[in-house]
């Protein structure tokens, strides 16, 4: 199809069952639903050559999210970083498709279904209470261009969410629909997704 065509070689990741780059391995060029129906029990290492993307603690695309942005990812520390939530393996990834790290724009309000005051975003925001975001929760997001991760904590730490332009119209009506796993509604880091 044409839509293969304009994609082929801008996604490219290589996955290993082991930790270290070690054991099975194979490529990928697109979205993978669960490594499991490759043969694999699991993903442990990961390298990014082209991206991003975003893998997921199971099949499905469901559990913990986390970005995979291009880079070596020799053991899960490295994709979780400091969340507190181990997620030793990724049992399914797919490429974030809209990032657009130049034109990036989201919209955090404090109530659900985009009410109450809001808080326009073009840029990273290590810490939001720093800039002027009232507290430590984001009850619903519009993202109006790119891809961004959202964090539990400041200094892009904690439970990661990644929200797209292209996934359910950019529009995140309540926390629960910022990953299948979302268990609290605080954000109070935020960045744009690099590619």
């Amino acid at each position: 199809s044409s839509e293969a065509m304009d994609t082929l070689g801008q996604y490219k990741i290589t996955v290993w069952e082991e930790e270290s780059f070690q054991g099975k391995r194979c490529e990928f060029l697109m979205e993978c639903p669960s490594i499991m129906e490759r043969g694999f029990r699991k993903i442990r290492s990961i390298k990014v050559e082209s991206g991003p993307w975003v893998g997921f603690e199971y099949p499905e695309y469901q559990g913990q999210q986390f970005i995979l942005e291009k880079g070596d990812y020799p053991r899960w520390e490295a994709w979780s970083g400091n969340s507190g939530y181990r997620t030793e393996h990724l049992l399914s990834f797919r490429p974030v498709k809209c990032a657009n790290h130049n034109d990036s724009k989201a919209i955090l309000y404090e109530a659900e279904n985009f009410q109450g005051h809001k808080f326009e975003l073009s840029d990273d925001y290590p810490s939001l209470q720093a800039m002027g975001w009232g507290n430590k929760e984001v009850a619903s997001i519009k993202v109006n261009a790119g891809a961004w991760v959202a964090y539990q904590y400041p200094g892009y730490r904690g439970y990661q969410y990644v929200l797209e332009r292209d996934r359910q119209n950019g529009e995140f009506k309540k926390y629960n629909e910022y990953s299948s796993q979302a268990h609290t509604n605080q954000i109070q880091s935020i960045r744009r997704v690099q590619h």
